[in-house]
């Protein structure tokens, strides 16, 4: 298995006219990532996961680890609502081999700790490669705390955590939950502090932005390995972040860009719908950011 380091690309799920996952346009994505030096995290939150199928999710699987064979690493998604049903996911991802598996709190359900806990170690014990934690409190109502982790970090199979809280202090708390354990890393999720992470412990971040502008985020973990100033880079990232995702639900608007880049990605599946003045907006600023 490959070390799970550096930036991994939450890559879109091109999607074509007959609502069928778009094969040519996915290894287009991929091959697009790698050229700029990115790895593979597939059936994320930009890749519309849960408006995917199980059997969709194994075949966007499947093309990115074809794709980017002997070249890069992939990591993928496999967290469901229900325990059995990621199990049940995960032992058909990990047979495919994969390098690393993510598993998001369950969502809808209001869990307790001890739920979240079983829930997790479950998962860990039936898998055979590494298990990240994925936390994002705002999409599932669910919220892995930093005192969770460190109980989860005691397992053998569970190897760190990506945090997508989306706050300074969350990230703080898992970087110190990773000082005081053994092989339990860190994982940056929001864009606007991937830089910030890295300073702080992060082993890699895994960037939704990136399907947007891959070379930048690219050129922030190069910089920060060589001791160069990246500064600037991550306040530019910070700028298009910030202009683009007040616009509507984040992951929909990336999607969109990539599309206005000339990429056959296809529409969303969220029931985020952009009429022409929102797609004016968005091809303004990215205009603006010379993105188009």
């Amino acid at each position: 298995m490959k070390e799970i380091t550096g930036v991994y690309t939450a890559i879109v799920t091109p999607i074509d006219q007959d609502d069928v996952v778009n094969r040519k346009a996915l290894r287009e994505q991929v091959s697009r990532q790698i050229s700029f030096g990115n790895n593979i995290f597939c059936n994320g939150t930009n890749g519309e996961f849960f408006a995917l199928s199980d059997s969709e999710k194994l075949r966007v699987t499947e093309i990115c680890l074809d794709e980017a064979a002997g070249r890069k690493s992939v990591m993928t998604h496999i967290g469901c609502v229900s325990t059995d049903a990621t199990i049940r996911l995960g032992k058909q991802i990990e047979h495919m081999g994969v390098d690393a598996v993510s598993v998001i709190t369950p969502w809808f359900a209001a869990l307790r700790r001890s739920d979240l806990i079983t829930h997790f170690q479950r998962v860990a014990d039936a898998m055979t490669v590494p298990v990240y934690l994925y936390n994002i409190p705002a999409r599932t109502g669910n919220t892995i705390t930093p005192d969770m982790a460190e109980e989860l970090a005691a397992h053998p199979n569970i190897k760190g955590i990506k945090d997508s809280a989306g706050s300074y202090e969350s990230l703080h708390a898992f970087h110190e939950v990773s000082k005081r354990t053994t092989d339990f890393s860190v994982l940056t999720g929001p864009d606007s502090l991937i830089l910030r992470g890295f300073k702080e412990g992060s082993v890699g971040c895994i960037s939704g932005i990136a399907n947007i502008i891959p070379d930048k985020v690219n050129a922030v973990w190069e910089g920060f390995k060589n001791n160069q100033e990246v500064d600037s880079i991550q306040d530019e990232i910070n700028n298009i972040r910030t202009e683009l995702y007040g616009l509507a639900f984040s992951p929909a608007v990336v999607k969109k860009c990539v599309s206005l880049m000339g990429f056959d990605v296809g529409e969303n599946r969220y029931p985020v719908v952009f009429h022409e003045d929102d797609v004016n907006k968005i091809k303004v600023i990215m205009k603006n950011f010379k993105l188009i």
